[in-house]
């Protein structure tokens, strides 16, 4: 479970590392995910879900992650949230990294 002062840390704008528990047979390993949060959904409810964005290869990947998963052993907040002015970062999925690094500075 996620801890109540991370959870309120988690918004868009937001630089995450997600940790997860992954099963592969019968081993089990711990896996990362850092990325931009670009949306939170449906609050601390049972359904709640932060959705992180991350470009890997050059291509960009998203990840959705329930807050009451199981699965989730810890998260890393790396950076604070910027200041945004929106609720749903979906725009950032058609900003190259450079651009996107300028909107999330300049919004200071």
């Amino acid at each position: 479970m996620i801890k109540e002062e991370v959870l309120s840390k988690i918004r868009p704008g937001a630089k995450v590392r997600v940790w997860e528990r992954i099963k592969e047979g019968d081993k089990e390993r711990q896996s990362s995910f850092e990325g931009l949060v670009i949306a939170r959904k449906h609050g601390n409810e049972a359904g709640g879900t932060f959705t992180v964005r991350a470009t890997l290869h050059e291509v960009g990947v998203e990840k959705i992650y329930p807050i009451k998963s199981p699965t989730i052993v810890k998260i890393d907040v790396s950076s604070p949230v910027k200041k945004v002015h929106r609720s749903k970062l979906y725009y950032t999925r058609n900003l190259s990294s450079k651009k996107l690094k300028e909107k999330l500075k300049e919004s200071k």
